[in-house]
């Protein structure tokens, strides 16, 4: 053996062997937190890794506890992507961070069908079999005054699922300004073909008239479509045909109306001061025959698609191959019904449903709310940032009432070295347990709490802990 290689064999030598790591105190609690196979493994990982490093760059070998604490970082860089986050965006239903909130008691509802075989499809009256739906058909035609209803998991599914029913191999009409894209190129016209749909278009962006429909019915139709564009705005020289002048010409044609309303509302939002969306009551009482809408966006359930309307209509959906391929679980179903129930004491909805609770949220409430926490995060941030409370406008999200903002309040995170340490601290509040998802706009990473409950205000101080605030600033100017 040469001389040169002599030191590093022996540097090598000091390397703890994985039982020692495993006798550490901090390697007893990943084994209770991971298990010991994961804790094992990844105990074995960062000491390869270790002795790769010494191999070309020599250095002391670390200890036992150093090993250890390396292989706690390798195991939580692991966790799961589907983890609790504080969604500090300003934007209520969020998409990207799973929309809406559930209701404590659809959480229970969901649980207890976890925990439980249930009565899915079985008609406990006389011990037969029995339909799924049945548990909130009665529901959705008590809130909304259909004649009947049915679920399918989301609202696209609930639109393919009408139009390839009503329209396969036959012509859909729709106005031109109605021909909608939403997140993840979610395309109107894809829809109607994939449905197997003619699409048939009428009149301008901006401008369709009740003549443009007239001169598309003919024998080949199948559906009229009407589409609630709630996340754009036309304005300015625009005409529409409402909805019931557009149900009573369908009615005269022979054709059925199909009302998507994308975002849809149970209750009048404007008694808690936010702007006025069509309900789905008033969509069934204009003559639509039938109505689609979302379950986890502005009525704030977990995601689901309701089809509601004409009872002989939703007896075809149903016989529709389909709709097995898109039905709900019995965990959706319960907490689908858990979250319908909540709109039968609408006294209480704003209590109790958090997306309600989130949109109806004073400005005051929120800045009072944003000086308790604002000592605490400027101590964890230390001196390397400012923060300070400041206004800001949150919005509804998931393309609900694209043009109205709610007045808020949020931390403003400035860096007082260079911009390079805000995304920096944006990257290391992403990278924690919980993590924390603020945006950058102005100079400042802003922490709108319109999202973040009082008993939520000690987990993000928690939180906030297990920040590596040196690692942040030591690359600070």
């Amino acid at each position: 053996m040469s001389a040169m290689a002599e030191p590093e064999v022996n540097v090598l030598r000091h390397l703890p062997a994985v039982a020692a790591v495993l006798a550490t105190a901090e390697a007893a609690l990943l084994v209770e937190r991971h298990g010991r196979v994961a804790a094992t493994e990844a105990i074995r990982q960062v000491i390869d890794a270790a002795r790769d490093t010494l191999r070309v760059i020599p250095a002391d070998a670390p200890s036992a506890t150093e090993l250890a604490q390396r292989a706690h970082g390798l195991l939580e860089a692991r966790m799961p992507g589907l983890r609790p986050l504080f969604n500090l965006t300003g934007v209520v239903l969020h998409t990207n961070l799973g929309r809406a909130v559930l209701a404590e008691a659809a959480i229970e509802a969901a649980v207890e069908a976890m925990r439980h075989a249930v009565a899915l499809e079985y008609d406990l009256a006389d011990g037969t079999r029995g339909e799924r739906d049945d548990h909130v058909r009665a529901l959705l035609c008590e809130l909304t005054g259909a004649q009947d209803a049915t679920v399918v998991n989301n609202n696209a599914a609930a639109v393919l699922l009408c139009l390839n029913t009503l329209a396969l191999g036959r012509e859909a009409v729709v106005s031109r300004g109605e021909l909608i894209e939403i997140g993840g190129a979610f395309r109107m016209p894809d829809i109607m073909a994939r449905a197997g749909a003619r699409m048939v278009e009428v009149g301008t962006t901006n401008r369709t008239h009740a003549a443009d429909y007239r001169s598309a019915f003919n024998e080949h139709t199948g559906v009229v479509l009407k589409v609630h564009t709630s996340n754009y705005r036309i304005q300015g020289f625009t005409a529409e045909v409402g909805a019931r002048e557009l149900a009573a010409m369908a009615d005269a044609a022979g054709v059925p109306l199909l009302n998507d309303l994308g975002s849809g509302s149970l209750v009048d939002l404007s008694r808690y001061g936010l702007a006025r969306e069509p309900t789905v009551r008033e969509a069934v009482e204009e003559g639509a025959r039938l109505v689609t809408f979302s379950g986890d966006k502005l009525l704030g359930g977990p995601q689901a698609g309701f089809i509601v309307g004409d009872r002989a209509l939703i007896a075809a959906i149903n016989r529709n191959p389909l709709k097995r391929a898109l039905r709900v679980d019995k965990l959706r179903l319960a907490a689908i019904e858990a979250t319908l129930n909540l709109y039968r004491d609408p006294d209480r909805l704003a209590q109790r449903l958090p997306t309600l609770r989130f949109l109806a949220r004073a400005r005051d409430d929120i800045e009072a709310q944003a000086h308790r926490l604002q000592p605490i995060v400027a101590e964890r941030l230390g001196p390397a940032f400012t923060v300070d409370v400041g206004e800001c406008l949150s919005q509804v999200g998931s393309g609900a009432l694209p043009l109205d903002t709610l007045a808020s309040a949020a931390l403003l995170i400035r860096p007082r070295g260079s911009q390079g340490a805000l995304e920096r601290l944006a990257a290391a509040l992403r990278a924690l347990p919980r993590p924390i998802i603020g945006r950058i706009a102005d100079g400042a990473l802003r922490l709108d709490l319109r999202c973040l409950d009082e008993a939520d205000e000690a987990r993000l101080a928690a939180a906030l802990s297990r920040l590596d605030i040196d690692g942040v600033a030591a690359h600070t100017p």
